[in-house]
């Protein structure tokens, strides 16, 4: 299907169904649901991770096998490690039962949270905090000092479910009185972080969102210049993206998985180097004591960013 098929279909499809679409899913009928793994060589617990930072599937899987390994080594338990197409398709996995533990982003926990169909397992643990930041970075020679500024400009955004790269963004532009949908000249949904921050780094946009540990990796990697970028907007600490189980597994399964968390950094078979967070990110631990309380203050943070303004956003992506 061309393109503007596609996006033609999309938006008759209204902004809820758009923005389902979008994200790589169905709004058809869901598939039936399965049930829970115990964790077990017949039945190993299915992981599922979100396809953060733009990386390749088996990067993404790299950065969260060692962990698994030495929960298995620890505690018996056998994984099996899938990386997802979408943010939504990792929601869709665990609310169709067809996964047990999934890997999210805050936005993305707080839907499948919504629906009954995931429970905190653990944070990252990072210089004894579980935080990141996303932000609003713009090329130096835009002639952007503000949000405000934005207006007219060429706008770059991640995947549409993504916390960091798409719905703290647009709330920052929203706050500051600059509605994208609205007032950007054109928007590209560039899907994830890198994406963006490639955009930015060629160019292609004058200005984009993304976390700042993405604009750190891609500084690091050389991907791009941070003197031919300044920083816009900062946002307040966002929880790390969370590990969450399937309510319905066992109670047993549960306890052993928390406890293996909170103690990853001395288990045998994995070393410091290898305990990874966020974008492949080292951290040094990770903690099962979270709080839903704090992943509902993050969802607060972007209650602007309604269904009506996601639709609004991806029409005027599509129309460019």
């Amino acid at each position: 299907m061309k393109f503007k098929s596609f996006m033609k279909t999309l938006l008759g499809a209204g902004p809820i169904a758009a923005v389902l679409i979008a994200a790589g899913l169905s709004a058809a009928a869901p598939a039936l649901a399965q049930a829970q793994h115990d964790g077990s060589a017949a039945k190993p617990l299915r992981v599922i991770l979100i396809p953060a930072d733009g990386g390749t599937e088996d990067g993404t899987r790299k950065d969260f096998q060692p962990i698994f390994q030495a929960i298995n080594q620890a505690t018996g338990l056998n994984f099996d490690i899938k990386v997802g197409q979408s943010y939504g398709a990792v929601v869709e996995a665990m609310c169709n039962g067809a996964a047990d533990i999934a890997w999210y982003g805050p936005a993305s926990y707080l839907q499948a949270r919504g629906r009954g169909c995931a429970e905190l397992l653990a944070l990252a643990v990072r210089k004894g905090e579980s935080v990141y930041y996303s932000g609003v970075f713009a090329r130096k020679d835009a002639g952007v000092d503000s949000l405000a500024g934005l207006k007219g400009k060429r706008i770059a955004l991640g995947d549409v479910n993504s916390t960091s790269s798409f719905n703290i963004p647009v709330a920052m532009m929203m706050a500051a009185g600059m509605e994208p949908a609205r007032d950007a000249g054109t928007i590209h949904m560039a899907g994830s972080h890198a994406n963006v921050l490639t955009a930015l780094s060629e160019g292609l946009v004058d200005a984009g969102g993304a976390s700042f540990d993405s604009f750190e990796k891609a500084v690091n990697a050389k991907a791009i210049d941070p003197a031919q970028v300044k920083v816009l907007a900062k946002s307040m600490p966002i929880p790390y993206p969370p590990l969450a189980m399937h309510p319905k597994l066992a109670d047993g399964v549960k306890t052993r998985l928390r406890e293996a968390f909170d103690n990853i950094h001395q288990l045998p078979g994995i070393t410091k180097d290898q305990i990874r967070g966020y974008g492949g990110g080292k951290v040094d631990g990770y903690t099962s004591k979270v709080s839903e309380a704090d992943m509902a203050a993050a969802g607060k943070m972007f209650e602007l960013v309604t269904d009506q303004i996601r639709g609004d956003i991806i029409r005027k992506a599509g129309a460019h």
